[in-house]
């Protein structure tokens, strides 16, 4: 599969470069063993999604099949979906997986996000649909995709394209429309939309530039920009351009200020300037 198109960037600059997929994979089994050992009733989970597996590719392709199977779609036929995609895939999801680690404060090193935060699980799955859409493979897509938003909450069409060390967190509610593009190194809270406004066809729905943080609630519209390091405050609903290193919110959201933190993604900080009403 060769449908990978967003491998430019470099993603959290501002916490020093990206861990390998060999590094990432040899703290992350570490982690494992020491978990298997201090709580011996998932000893057999961890053996299963980790431990028995020499890389994080062949654990990613176990862990998202399982994830994702029904009956009528056994894990064995996902899991060769996901390998199908290659390496190109396993880079982008070691960024991905940087960035769970590295932004959320609950993430306990770098097993937690792997086994658990299903905004890791839906990106890395629409990752693969997004490659099987680009070769034309738009039935299986949309499968992967209702899956997704079925099994994770998160409904992210197969068609957008998403940058290097994206954070979907907590991910419950995201739902990013058909022509939407997300740029490297953004964050998503749950209950983020990127839609349109209506019944339109064509290119109608937003495209989030590097750095934005994107608040809990925020409801961003249209085909409108949210220019590079802009922050979007939460329960927000943005009707027009936001210009880069802008904090906007409200209902309609408005600029309320500019960028405290060099990429507001990195920082998390969701907090708005002092008198925002």
């Amino acid at each position: 599969m060769d449908g990978f198109d967003m491998e430019a960037g470099s993603a959290e600059s501002g916490f020093g470069p990206e861990p390998g997929a060999e590094e990432l994979w040899a703290a992350l089994r570490d982690e494992a063993v020491a978990a298997a050992h201090s709580e011996p009733v998932l000893r057999g989970l961890l053996e299963l999604a980790v431990l028995r597996h020499e890389s994080l590719a062949p654990a990613l392709a176990a862990l998202l099949a399982r994830k994702l199977s029904e009956a009528l779609m056994p894990a064995e036929r996902l899991e060769d979906l996901v390998r199908a995609a290659g390496q190109a895939l396993i880079g982008l999801a070691a960024a991905d997986l940087a960035a769970n680690r590295r932004r959320d404060p609950a993430a306990r090193g770098w097993l937690t996000p792997f086994l658990h935060y299903k905004g890791f699980h839906a990106l890395s799955w629409h990752r693969v649909a997004h490659g099987l859409w680009r070769e034309g493979r738009f039935d299986l897509a949309l499968y992967l995709q209702s899956r997704c938003s079925l099994v994770f909450g998160v409904d992210i069409h197969p068609a957008v394209p998403v940058g290097r060390g994206v954070f979907i967190d907590h991910a419950t509610g995201v739902v990013v429309g058909e022509t939407a593009v997300i740029g490297n190194d953004v964050s998503i809270l749950q209950e983020v939309t990127l839609g349109g406004t209506g019944k339109q066809r064509g290119d109608r729905h937003p495209k989030v530039r590097d750095g934005v943080l994107l608040s809990a609630g925020a409801k961003v519209l249209g085909n409108i920009e949210i220019g590079r390091g802009a922050k979007v405050g939460a329960g927000s609903v943005v009707l027009a351009d936001v210009p880069p290193c802008a904090t906007v919110a409200g209902v309609p959201a408005r600029v309320v200020g500019w960028c405290r933190d060099a990429v507001p993604a990195l920082a998390m900080d969701q907090s708005l300037p002092p008198g925002t009403a």
